[in-house]
């Protein structure tokens, strides 16, 4: 072969380092990234409110609406005000399913009351719920 060698074939016989491809432009690549949300979006590909109803389907029978809201918003999306209605309207019924899961009877000691409440609160459940159904005073 003449003149210009390829790139490529130098680099498979050893005679020259890899193509360093070239450093892509960030600003080129998130508004490459919108085109392909708005094109998905488009065609009903993509849609916030599924996305939401889904991850509120998965998380609601262990999380309360805080931790919730709180994953949500990782993601960039929030809880409509029905949802977050019918939420607030089995957080306790949540939160004692998730409680009784875990232990079942009411803490025999501060410690145990200190547990069980830290429990709950990491999962997103309200303090005065927490205290309610750790305390056994969940009859409402």
């Amino acid at each position: 072969m003449g003149g210009a060698a390829d790139p490529l074939q130098a680099f498979f016989d050893g005679a020259a380092e890899p193509p360093t491809p070239a450093e892509p432009d960030p600003e080129a690549l998130a508004a490459e990234v919108d085109t392909v949300l708005d094109w998905l979006a488009e065609r009903r590909h993509q849609s916030d409110a599924r996305f939401v109803e889904s991850r509120v389907h998965a998380r609601a029978p262990k999380l309360g609406q805080a931790r919730i809201r709180q994953e949500l918003a990782r993601h960039g999306v929030e809880l409509d005000a029905d949802t977050q209605q019918a939420l607030k309207d089995t957080e306790a019924e949540r939160a004692r399913e998730v409680w009784r899961k875990r232990f079942g009877e009411p803490a025999t000691d501060p410690a145990e009351r200190a547990r069980q409440m830290r429990f709950l609160a990491a999962r997103g459940f309200a303090p005065a719920l927490i205290r309610r159904i750790v305390g056994g005073r969940d009859d409402d």
